[in-house]
C-alpha cells in the first residue's frame, strides 16, 4: 500500500503531466478575454488564501504549554478519529483534515509506549519530542459506548507461524474494560475552521491536553493548512492531501521538546 507521501508524489507527477499536455494544445493561441479574466480571478483568490493562511500562522498557530506533569502512565482519548474514508477533497466537511493521517485503531496505537519505535528505525531528529508514549490509553468505543483500556506489546508471529519471515515483529494492543481509577488527563481534537477559511481552502485544527479534574487546558497545539491550488482536481489531484505541504506547524518539524514522562 502506498504511503500518503508516495500518493502525493504520484499525484504531483500526473498533475504536472496534465498541465503540460493542456498547455501544449492551448499555449499556441491567444487566450480569450474570458479566459484572461478567469486566470486573473484565480490568481487573486490564490493570493488572498495564502495571505490569510500566513496571517493565521503568524498570529494563531503553534504549541502552547501552560503546565507539564511528570510520571503520567496513561491518558484518556476524549475522541477517536473515525476510521472511515479519508477526506481528500470535501471543502466544507469540518473533520479536521490537519490531523486525518491517523484514524481508528492507529490513532490509539500512536499514543502507546513503543509503537513509534517499532514502526520506524529512523533516529528522532534533534529538538523533537522523544515519542515514548504511555503505558496505557483509555477511550470510549463508539460501537458500544463503553470505556476500555488499551495496552501495547510487540508480537513475534514468526516464532509459531512459518508463514512469517524469521525476526518479523508487529505491534498490537490488548483491550479490556476500563475498571477502577481512570486517567486524570485527556487529549481531544477539534476542527476550528470558519466558513470564510473553508471558502479559501484553509483548515484549522486544535489539539488539546486537558486536566479532567479541574477542566484546565494545560497544553494546546493550533495548526492551519491551505491548498494553494484552491481545490483544483487536475490530474486526479486531492486538495486536502496536497494542503499538508502548506501547514503550520510544519508536519516535518517539531522544535518543542518534552520531558520523557510528561503528559505534554
Amino acid at each position: 500500500m502506498k504511503t500518503h507521501r508516495q500518493v502525493k508524489t504520484s499525484l504531483f507527477v500526473w498533475s504536472t503531466v496534465a498541465l503540460l499536455l493542456t498547455c501544449a494544445g492551448a499555449c499556441t493561441t491567444t487566450p480569450s478575454p474570458e479566459r484572461v479574466k478567469q486566470q486573473a480571478e484565480a490568481k487573486a483568490r490564490q493570493e488572498t488564501a495564502m495571505r490569510m493562511w500566513k496571517e493565521r500562522c503568524a498570529t494563531k498557530a503553534g504549541v502552547k504549554i501552560h503546565r507539564t506533569v511528570d510520571n503520567v502512565d496513561g491518558i484518556f482519548l476524549m475522541k477517536i478519529r473515525p476510521d472511515d474514508i479519508m477526506n481528500y477533497g470535501d471543502q466544507f466537511k469540518m473533520d479536521d483534515p490537519y490531523g486525518s493521517d491517523s484514524t481508528g485503531d492507529r490513532y490509539i496505537l500512536n499514543f502507546l509506549k513503543g509503537f513509534y519505535h517499532q514502526q520506524s528505525d529512523k533516529p528522532i531528529a534533534a529538538g523533537s519530542p522523544p515519542r515514548e508514549g504511555y503505558r496505557y490509553v483509555e477511550a470510549v468505543d463508539p460501537k458500544d459506548g463503553r470505556q476500555y483500556r488499551y495496552t501495547g506489546r510487540v508480537e513475534e508471529p514468526w516464532q509459531t507461524d512459518r508463514a512469517y519471515l524469521k525476526g518479523y515483529t508487529r505491534f498490537v494492543f490488548d483491550k479490556v474494560p476500563a475498571n477502577g481509577t481512570h486517567p486524570r488527563y485527556g487529549v481531544t481534537y477539534d476542527d476550528i475552521s470558519t466558513q470564510e477559511e473553508r471558502e479559501y481552502w484553509i483548515a484549522g485544527s486544535s489539539l488539546r491536553v486537558i486536566d479532567l479534574k479541574t477542566n484546565e487546558v494545560i497544553a494546546e497545539r493550533i495548526g492551519y493548512m491551505v491548498d494553494w491550488a484552491q481545490g483544483s482536481t487536475v490530474g486526479y489531484r486531492s486538495p486536502w492531501l496536497f494542503a499538508a505541504d502548506n501547514a503550520c506547524p510544519d508536519f516535518n518539524s517539531d522544535n518543542v521538546r518534552r520531558d520523557r514522562k510528561s503528559v505534554v
